[in-house]
């Protein structure tokens, strides 16, 4: 008897042990227990081969070593994880603004400035979809974009929350990890994925910033926002930290107007520079030419000497290339793992400026369509845009990643007319369109746009 009571105690005490974790380890919902989406791995950053001897006192703005040519095997498919980011504490306060260039100092215009025009494929979706039904030029890495989902996250003052960690996942398994851009969205795709997931009618989208959190089951129903509000205040009054990228095209082929581009990212830097919204702004920049080549990439980390960048893009030289391909895959990859983004409450973007497509013929290479899914997972925001030259394929994998990533498609313009299959279009000075982009984000977090103070 004293035996049986023994056993019954230790099975009570172990039964009770077992419920006391299920109840601490998932969210109580309908009679069950539904487990918060686990963060996906992050694996240890690739490592790239070091280059040059060493140097007593470095630069702290010199170009990182340039990638040698892969020499293993294809980058892991999505979901695998890519090197970690900075975590910066949230809400911290901006360090003070670097002294600024008198006016009269500040660079003069290019006499000839650059025209280009710009298209938003999110908003004219309809559109954009019957221009990939309808695309027959070369292959291309196509992701399935056609059921699409735009997930907002909203404070208790119907304020969009950027930087907001969203997941999205199944009973079984978490598909898709990312962070909403300065406006608060991302994007979701269920067709981007391998998995069968026909069966599954119900996603679970889980969010959360700065220890708030909050999840929503939304149902599968295509052309659907998804909205979910966090029971927090954000914050717009400091200084938002913006990074800004360029990723260049050095190759050869970009000789006849590197000129005109160099002077045109030179307005631009010194224009968002001079914004009376004053961001904690840090620009960097990676260039990039292709295999054989002196260099595959090349980068320059982010820093808030903007003096220092300029003479950094004064001294791109576009040489090598060969083929009309070139490494855009590397490059790509590069510009989103690389650098040292500020993961929290900043503003990501990158311009890419080319003229040609990537390779797809590299046995051993990166893939431009998980490195775009990875930018949209890191709410990283690509803006593609497009010089002379660049045929119907480049189109297509640029607006492949200006729309994954909530960026738009901006192209030359040459005599006033593009080749490029956009219908109707908006025209500005290129330098004006990229620092009129640049506002558009930082209006989101609450600033005036320039427009509005001068």
């Amino acid at each position: 008897m004293s035996r049986f009571i023994r056993m019954s105690v230790v099975g009570g005490c172990f039964a009770i042990l077992v419920m006391a974790v299920m109840a601490c380890s998932g969210v109580e919902q309908d009679g069950g227990y539904y487990a918060p989406p686990v963060p996906l791995a992050e694996p240890a950053a690739p490592a790239w081969p070091a280059s040059g001897p060493a140097v007593a006192e470095p630069d702290p703005y010199a170009p990182a070593p340039p990638s040698a040519p892969l020499s293993k095997p294809a980058a892991p498919a999505w979901p695998a994880s890519g090197p970690a980011m900075s975590e910066s504490a949230p809400y911290a306060p901006a360090p003070s603004a670097p002294p600024r260039r008198p006016p009269a100092e500040r660079r003069q215009a290019s006499s000839v400035s650059l025209s280009a025009g710009e298209v938003d494929d999110n908003e004219r979706w309809d559109d954009y979809l019957e221009y990939r039904r309808s695309y027959q030029g070369p292959y291309v890495h196509d992701v399935d974009v056609s059921e699409r989902y735009n997930i907002r996250v909203l404070d208790r003052d119907n304020r969009p929350v950027p930087n907001a960690r969203v997941w999205v996942s199944t009973e079984r398994e978490t598909l898709f990890e990312g962070r909403t851009y300065a406006n608060g969205k991302t994007l979701f795709f269920p067709l981007a994925f391998s998995r069968q997931i026909d069966r599954d009618q119900t996603f679970r989208v889980y969010v959360e910033k700065d220890g708030v959190s909050q999840y929503l089951d939304a149902e599968r129903r295509r052309g659907q926002e998804w909205v979910v509000k966090l029971d927090l205040r954000e914050s717009y009054g400091r200084r938002v930290p913006l990074d800004v990228l360029f990723l260049v095209d050095s190759t050869g082929s970009m000789a006849d107007e590197i000129g005109r581009i160099k002077e045109t990212l030179l307005s631009i830097s010194e224009r968002i520079d001079a914004l009376p919204s004053r961001p904690d702004l840090r620009f960097g920049m990676v260039t990039y030419r292709d295999r054989g080549d002196e260099y595959v990439t090349r980068m320059f980390d982010f820093n808030r000497d903007v003096r220092r960048f300029l003479r950094t893009i004064e001294g791109v030289r576009a040489r090598g290339g060969g083929d009309y391909p070139e490494s855009v895959n590397e490059a790509l990859h590069t510009a989103v793992h690389r650098p040292d983004w500020r993961l929290n409450d900043a503003v990501r973007l990158v311009f890419l400026v080319a003229d040609a497509p990537p390779h797809l013929d590299y046995s051993q290479d990166y893939d431009y369509a998980t490195e775009m899914m990875w930018a949209n997972r890191r709410g990283i925001k690509i803006f593609p845009i497009a010089s002379s030259g660049l045929d119907e394929q480049g189109e297509y994998i640029f607006r492949q990643i200006a729309q994954h990533t909530m960026g738009k498609f901006i192209f030359l313009l040459y005599g006033g007319t593009t080749p490029h299959n956009v219908g109707q279009y908006t025209v500005q000075n290129l330098d004006d369109l990229v620092v009129r982009l640049i506002e558009d984000e930082l209006a989101h977090l609450g600033g005036p746009h320039l427009s509005q103070q001068r």
